[in-house]
């Protein structure tokens, strides 16, 4: 499934919460969808638990 298709059905997963549930789901739904990429991107491989913590000159090394 490519980006595209995905953000189509993150933005309709919103759409419906808001529309729905009002503003409280609407954030809600965006904040798990924020924690859900995070993890996904670790289970990837392309996050490692540090580059939260480390200094941002640090990384350049």
């Amino acid at each position: 499934m490519n980006m595209a298709v995905v953000g189509m059905i993150a933005g309709m997963a919103l759409g419906f919460a808001g529309y729905f549930g009002g503003f409280g789901a609407f954030v809600l739904v965006a904040a798990l969808g924020a924690v859900g990429f995070v993890v996904g991107r670790f289970l990837e491989g392309d996050l490692e638990p540090g580059d939260f913590f480390r200094r941002r000159d640090e990384r350049r090394r």
